[in-house]
C-alpha cells in the first residue's frame, strides 16, 4: 500500500497544480456561498420588518423555481390529498 507521500510523488507536477487549483476554486465558491446565504437571511429579516410573512415568502420563492406544469400537478395532488384528509375528519 502506498503512503501519502508516495502517492504525491507519483503525481505529476501539473496534476498537483491542477488539484490545488480545484481546491482553491471550491474554497472561494464556499466563501461566496456563505456570503450569499447571509445576504438572503438579511433580506428575509427585512421582509419581516415590513410585516410580510417570511415563511410564506420562502414558499413563494420555492414555487417560482418549479416549472408551471409541474407546479399545477403538485397543486392538483395537494388538493386531492387534502380532499381525502378533510373527508376523514
Amino acid at each position: 500500500m502506498l503512503s501519502d507521500s508516495d502517492r504525491a510523488d507519483q503525481m505529476g507536477q501539473a496534476t498537483r497544480e491542477k488539484l490545488k487549483q480545484f481546491i482553491a476554486r471550491i474554497e472561494r465558491l464556499e466563501a461566496d456561498k456563505a456570503e450569499i446565504t447571509a445576504d438572503i437571511r438579511e433580506v428575509y429579516a427585512e421582509v419581516k420588518t415590513f410585516g410580510f410573512d417570511s415563511k410564506v415568502m420562502r414558499k413563494v420563492v420555492a414555487l417560482r423555481k418549479v416549472e408551471p406544469s409541474e407546479r399545477a400537478e403538485q397543486e392538483a395532488l395537494l388538493d386531492m390529498y387534502m380532499g381525502v384528509v378533510d373527508d376523514q375528519a
